[in-house]
């Protein structure tokens, strides 16, 4: 099973929200962290380099801005076989 997914979004951002939409169809979970209300988490994605939104932290990869390239992996890896016990 897939482990929900961290998504740091800002508002009125068209990349976060294509971001949200693109999650939502391939069917993967995540919880949003808004970065406008979260001191704590805009000085952690500073830390990290990020400088723009949204954020998606996975497991074992994390990346900037609109990526449905990386958004397919995920979801790819959410249906290989030997990932269906974890």
């Amino acid at each position: 099973m897939i482990e929900p997914l961290t998504v740091y979004t800002l508002p009125n951002c068209m990349q976060c929200t294509m971001t949200t939409r693109a999650l939502d169809a391939a069917g993967l979970p995540y919880t949003v962290i808004d970065l406008t209300t979260n001191a704590h988490a805009t000085d952690l994605m500073k830390q990290f380099g990020y400088t723009s939104a949204p954020v998606v932290i996975a497991r074992v990869v994390s990346w900037s801005g609109f990526r449905p390239d990386l958004i397919a992996k995920i979801a790819a890896l959410r249906d290989h076989p030997s990932l269906a016990d974890e």
